[in-house]
């Protein structure tokens, strides 16, 4: 399995997500059910037991598993994990005790101050997870964030960065399509993840690809699945990972997003 360096660390290329664990499909209430149905405690293991047989060594996951993945540890399951949080103080110092060794900025709170202009806020935030000695990132929606806290020289590991800018406004909407999907909501464009690319090629610090399946839009046929991890390991940096959510109700996963990071995932820059 092709590896990159976190801090100390070394994971893998591919980066097992969070959201089908915790029925967060971003698709509907329906898909969001069905994981909620399937992801028991004892199928989430399996599933990470999968996932450490095939290469795959890294969870990406929130403080609301962090007992869980402590759990999993005293049963055999040897994996790292890095974490988003915002906000407390305190839960960097319970991330860390629980075995986490890198915490990224929350995106969606990250995108909420850049869009307020509050992004400065998060350095404090920032400078308590260097203080706690753990690897420092922020994650991100918007390509326009990278580019601002690079031309600002913030002290930062990683970015998590998404590949599509998912939560613009109706106006936004209006103005780039003439008119605003009914109802709005999660809108994937197919020229947003070139524009990620290029801001995670332009920065020297490791970057995590996410939703580059548009949140299992381009699940549906296997071909798109694979043209997916082609685009996406071929535009990134060799220091860079993905993170993809595994729903392996139907099929391996974990062992085809192995696979494709075999073989689209080795050093090319």
């Amino acid at each position: 399995m092709p590896q990159i360096q976190l801090g100390p660390h070394a994971i893998s290329r591919v980066i097992c997500g969070a959201n089908c664990f915790n029925a967060g499909s971003h698709l509907s209430v329906f898909v969001n059910h069905a994981m909620r149905e399937y992801y028991t405690e004892a199928q989430i293991l399996r599933t990470l037991k999968r996932c450490q047989q095939v290469g795959i060594n890294c969870w990406q996951d929130g403080l609301g598993n962090l007992d869980r993945y402590q759990r999993f540890r005293e049963q055999g399951l040897q994996m790292h994990y890095i974490s988003l949080a915002a906000g407390e103080p305190a839960h960097i110092e319970r991330l860390r005790r629980g075995g986490c060794f890198a915490i990224a900025h929350h995106g969606e709170v990250t995108d909420r101050m850049f869009k307020q202009g509050r992004l400065e806020q998060a350095r404090d935030y920032l400078q308590r997870i260097r203080d706690a000695g753990l690897v420092v990132g922020v994650s991100t929606h918007m390509p326009d964030v990278v580019g601002a806290i690079e031309s600002k020289g913030w002290d930062v590991d990683f970015y998590m960065t998404c590949v599509y800018e998912r939560h613009r406004s109706r106006a936004e909407l209006e103005q780039l399509l003439g008119q605003a999907p009914i109802p709005v909501g999660e809108v994937y464009l197919p020229e947003d993840p070139p524009r990620m690319y290029r801001v995670m090629q332009q920065t020297d610090k490791p970057c995590l690809a996410f939703k580059i399946l548009a949140a299992g839009r381009l699940s549906d046929r296997r071909a798109w699945v694979e043209a997916a991890f082609r685009e996406a390991f071929a535009s990134i940096k060799s220091a860079d990972g993905v993170i993809v959510g595994i729903y392996d109700r139907y099929s391996d996963q974990a062992a085809e997003n192995a696979a494709f990071a075999r073989r689209y995932g080795g050093n090319h820059d």
